[in-house]
């Protein structure tokens, strides 16, 4: 019966972690970023980063089968229920930025949707973008608290869509200067090598946080190593097929931005409009109209509004539903009748809502402050990853304590040294990506407001997962 469940295929996992990693965005906003350079950051970043990466989560899944945790449970087996808590808490802290970003991906798409343009982000004061967010947010956070099972079916059928629109995207890019008559290719010198190559300065390096982002989130695909076939030998091979496929839609879909995009003059609305431009280019070339953007512009808005329930409540759930009370005050672990940790949500509600409304009162661009907001996520959110390296370094330092189907490396230096290398990288990119692109703005005040919001909101979530633990010390010791 047990071999029965093992059905999947070394291309089964492939597509299944394809989809669940891989997104129209990642190849827009890390152009918008590094224009036809990246084509080279990609190659790189996929040979010496999202391999290793996919590989080690597959051994880590294995050798921990039987955890619900993810990587909270990997890191409370290897090392201490202290760091495993510290884990849960990077898990869920690192969405409030996410969480502060929906409502202006939401309302973007609904500007696209009705009036056409992405004028939007161009004309609207900062102050008053923030506001509406803030009021979209605080429903959904009212919605999520009731539960919304129907918003997670919309979100499937949304994410679907918007693999397809991904897809069609490259396929029609790619194809429209040699399959229509009117379609010009808008960068210079693409049969050129030089154009391809990054020039590595400082402006580079904080660039890096984005394609770690754009790569992150393997940890998805752990569940299903156990149910491979011959996991040993077809898990490995669907990830470098994984690595092979989203490498070839990074690197087309980039070469269809420089056909669409002159790489050396990128608009600067390009990471809020991108995709929607895009499209309308597309239907203009193929002589559909709006169809391309009001698609895309549906599934966009469907899968935002969706995604922003979802992460109100699936990362609160982890961090809270198997709370130690050691770490974790009573009040936060506490559920009303509907079974719902309110004070949890009042927490997320405050969090968020400062960062939505603060950083709208220094950066007083609509287009700057969704561009900040979008490069402090890809410096928050990978350093959920650090865990999972470090979890690989602790399993290989007790290797002979866990016993897994599927091994990435067999001797256990390499594989800390491998453990070793991506928890560097993965520091390394968000510390540098806390540095604003110089080109970003021309006031330097802006630049230094913006530096400054980079590196103090890590510091305030880091602190704040430090106080929580002396706050349930404190109610431990008062109760005893």
């Amino acid at each position: 019966m047990a071999d029965s469940k093992k059905q999947l295929r070394w291309y089964n996992v492939a597509l299944i972690a394809f989809v669940a990693v891989w997104g129209l965005g990642n190849v827009v906003n890390n152009y918008a970023q590094q224009g036809l350079s990246v084509i080279t950051s990609w190659v790189l970043i996929m040979l010496l980063y999202f391999v290793p990466y996919a590989l080690i989560v597959g051994q880590l899944g294995s050798a921990f089968k039987d955890e619900n945790g993810g990587v909270s449970s990997w890191i409370k087996r290897t090392s201490t229920k202290r760091l495993a808590y510290y884990a849960a808490w990077t898990y869920w802290v690192v969405h409030v930025p996410y969480l502060a970003q929906k409502p202006q991906g939401i309302l973007i798409s609904l500007s696209w949707l009705f009036k056409g343009n992405g004028n939007f982000v161009k004309e609207v004061n900062s102050v008053t973008v923030s506001l509406i967010c803030l009021a979209l947010f605080l429903a959904f956070l009212w919605l999520s608290s009731r539960g919304l099972a129907t918003l997670n079916r919309i979100g499937s059928v949304a994410g679907t869509a918007m693999f397809i629109m991904s897809i069609l995207f490259i396929i029609l890019a790619v194809s429209a200067p040699f399959m229509t008559k009117g379609a010009t290719i808008a960068t210079p010198h693409m049969d050129r090598l030089s154009t391809y190559l990054p020039n590595f300065n400082l402006n580079y390096f904080t660039t890096l946080s984005m394609l770690v982002f754009a790569v992150g989130g393997a940890e998805k695909i752990s569940p299903y190593v156990n149910n491979t076939k011959n996991a040993a030998k077809e898990f490995p091979m669907g990830m470098l097929v994984l690595a092979g496929m989203v490498a070839l839609c990074a690197i087309l879909g980039s070469f269809g931005m420089g056909m669409l995009f002159n790489s050396s003059h990128i608009p600067q609305d390009l990471m809020a409009n991108g995709a929607y431009l895009a499209f309308a280019k597309l239907g203009g070339y193929y002589h559909v109209g709006n169809v391309f953007v009001i698609l895309y512009a549906l599934a966009q808005a469907m899968a935002q509004i969706s995604a922003l329930a979802f992460s109100i409540d699936a990362p609160l759930k982890i961090l809270l539903g198997d709370a130690d009370p050691e770490f974790v005050p009573q009040g936060l672990r506490k559920l009303n009748a509907k079974g719902t940790p309110i004070k949890g949500y009042w927490m997320t509600g405050i969090l968020v809502s400062l960062l939505i409304v603060v950083p709208s009162l220094g950066i007083g661009n609509m287009n700057m402050l969704y561009n900040w907001l979008l490069n402090l996520n890809s410096v928050v959110m990978p350093l959920r990853y650090l865990w999972v390296f470090l979890a690989y370094i602790m399993l290989n330092k007790h290797l002979e304590q866990f016993q897994s189907e599927y091994e990435f490396v067999k001797n256990r230096k390499v594989g800390m040294v491998i453990g070793g290398w991506c928890f560097f990288f993965t520091a390394f990119a968000c510390v540098m990506g806390m540095l604003p692109k110089i080109s970003y703005s021309a006031d330097p005040s802006t630049w230094w407001f913006q530096m400054a919001l980079n590196i103090i909101t890590p510091l305030i979530f880091l602190a704040l997962g430090l106080i929580l633990p002396m706050i349930a010390r404190r109610q431990h010791t008062a109760l005893n």
